[in-house]
């Protein structure tokens, strides 16, 4: 049956929704909703759309705004400072990824020539990670700013570089040769050069002129966009290319912000016809296709364990940090999907990879929900089999071994931000404790910090009781935890505090408390002293609201920036 495009729109969007509230309440990437819309909808289900081309060109406008938006959250100045430990993984990961697949896929029987690129598509596809489903898991796990985390979002901006750089090459893989891959490349720096040369001297005046005109921001962000993704089509490029460099372009600019705000509502409609569109171009699932989106995932996992996990472990990250990486980056990229559908339209791969990789997608993606999570309590059942086949930890390598004079006293349970300034403080004004001092913490980085300042300390888990009785806990005078609940893995404050009461009955014990109705139970469970940081920040905000009513405010900040002056703490 015949339907308007607005009809086909209209059953687009009501189906994606309806998914999505499902996929919400399940606690699933909203992507893997879209595909399933689309898949619902097409020709492969229910056949309820009947003008797909009008879907797949409205589609492609959101396929160069999410590009675009993609570029404006691409950080250079994170790349550049990534730093030796992120660039060496990220390569190797990057690198190794592609030849392990290109070499496997081959072996399996995936074409690898021109006009059949199958086996590249997939090994490049299979490198990348998807930047939406890591970030959205480790927000809700608080765990965007530990190491392992910075680890992961290290590897996903470069990788995201590694992306930009095929997208250049791709048009012109089918005459794929040094002349053409020079000219692709010269062509790609025409791009790059004229895109910065005007982001740094044409664009600031002109976004100047009219920042007072939020809808003249908005249209003049697109506008950039699609002059980009213009002059790539000229340059015989790919649009989407151009737009994720426009992207990039001004994603320094102070309207950064703003643009992505206003173009955020607008890009998720589109990208939401996007993968539906790509959802109506997915196979009928028969056990030929399944059986290989399976391989395709086990595949993936199995890589990143081999180019992540060794890479970090050499570089004496401790089992922990170095496992945790290899595992948050268990999925399928969003931008695997974007390289494919472009593949596809070039001819350069056939529908059957294409919904390959998106069942691939889909197993991973909801995998990835569970494992993500629960990637505390693997790793701790995965631990001791890794010991037993040989590999040290960071508590039985000699670097991080203690060394201390005496018996320390003080115990410091976790360090992070709390800790690192509670450390400042008693250097500053009480320096006489610190040979007293002993911290207990699997961050690697932390220790060899800590080591520096010659304070005592012990690496581990120290929700392990086999760590606290190694680290001496029962000998502590006084006990100290800082870490809030949303930070400690496996385990809570009350539970810490009634296991570190059985493994010392005498010590003083003071604990961290983020809600009211945690102290009476800290206490109940042993606690001498229930610290409650809200109280503190709220006394010292009301002060500053106090002094800017007296006109103080600027003798106030003289006083915090005296305070912050040559302050160098282990935890920045």
């Amino acid at each position: 049956m015949e339907h308007s495009v607005v009809s086909d729109l209209a059953i687009c969007i009501v189906v994606a929704w309806i998914l999505a509230v499902g996929a919400k309440l399940l606690r699933q990437p909203l992507i893997l909703a879209y595909l399933a819309g689309g898949f619902l909808i097409g020709p492969i289900g229910l056949k309820l759309v009947s003008n797909r081309a009008a879907i797949e060109t409205i589609s492609q406008l959101g396929l160069i705004l999410l590009l675009f938006m993609i570029g404006l959250e691409i950080d250079l100045k994170k790349i550049k400072s990534s730093g030796r430990l992120i660039t060496f993984t990220a390569l190797n990961q990057i690198i190794g990824g592609c030849l392990l697949g290109v070499i496997f896929f081959r072996v399996m029987g995936f074409p690898l020539a021109p006009g059949a690129w199958d086996a590249l598509y997939l090994a490049v596809t299979a490198a990348l990670s998807s930047t939406v489903i890591i970030v959205k898991l480790l927000y809700e796990k608080s765990e965007l700013d530990t190491l392992s985390g910075r680890l992961t979002l290290g590897v996903l901006v470069l990788q995201d570089l590694f992306a930009i750089l095929f997208l250049a090459v791709q048009p012109n893989l089918n005459e794929a040769g040094f002349g053409t891959v020079a000219i692709s490349m010269g062509k790609v720096m025409i791009l790059v050069a004229v895109a910065f040369t005007a982001s740094r001297y044409a664009l600031p005046p002109i976004f100047r002129t009219v920042a007072r005109l939020p809808e003249l921001v908005l249209v003049g962000a697109l506008a950039w966009c699609f002059l980009i993704a213009g002059l790539a089509s000229t340059l015989h490029l790919s649009a989407e290319m151009g737009a994720l460099i426009a992207g990039v372009a001004i994603s320094t600019f102070p309207y950064t912000l703003d643009v992505s705000a206003k173009i955020t509502s607008l890009r998720d409609f589109f990208v939401t016809l996007f993968f539906v569109g790509l959802g109506m171009a997915i196979p009928k699932p028969t056990l030929p296709i399944i059986g290989w989106a399976f391989a395709v995932a086990l595949f993936l996992v199995a890589s990143r364990i081999l180019t992540v996990f060794p890479c970090l472990y050499i570089m004496r990250q401790g089992l922990r940090a170095s496992l945790l990486p290899a595992v948050n980056l268990c999925q399928v990229s969003e931008l695997s999907l974007v390289v494919l559908a472009l593949g596809a339209g070039f001819q350069h791969i056939s529908p059957q990879t294409q919904g390959i990789v998106a069942y691939a997608f889909v197993l991973l993606g909801v995998a990835s929900a569970y494992t993500i999570t629960k990637s505390d309590s693997f790793f701790r059942k995965v631990q001791p089999m890794l010991k037993k086949i040989g590999l040290r930890d960071l508590d039985e390598d000699t670097l991080f071994k203690t060394k201390s004079s005496g018996e320390p006293k003080i115990f410091l349970l976790g360090f992070c931000w709390t800790a690192s300034s509670l450390l400042e403080e008693l250097t500053r004004h009480s320096p006489e404790l610190l040979p007293e001092l002993r911290v207990v913490d699997f961050n690697p980085n932390v220790n060899i910090g800590l080591r520096k300042r010659h304070i005592s300390v012990i690496y581990g888990d120290i929700t392990q009781r086999d760590t606290l009785l190694h680290a001496g806990i029962e000998a502590a005078d006084l006990i100290v935890c800082t870490i809030p609940n949303t930070l400690l893995k496996g385990a809570t404050n009350l539970r810490l505090a009634r296991q570190l009461r059985e493994l010392n009955k005498t010590a003083t014990l003071i604990m961290h408390a983020e809600f009211f109705h945690d102290v009476p139970q800290l206490y109940q469970a042993g606690a001498d002293y229930v610290s409650v940081p809200r109280l503190v920040e709220a006394r010292a905000i009301a002060e500053i609201i106090r002094a800017t009513r007296a006109g103080l405010l600027k003798e106030q900040r003289e006083k915090l920036d005296a305070e912050l002056l040559d302050r160098s703490e282990v935890v920045p």
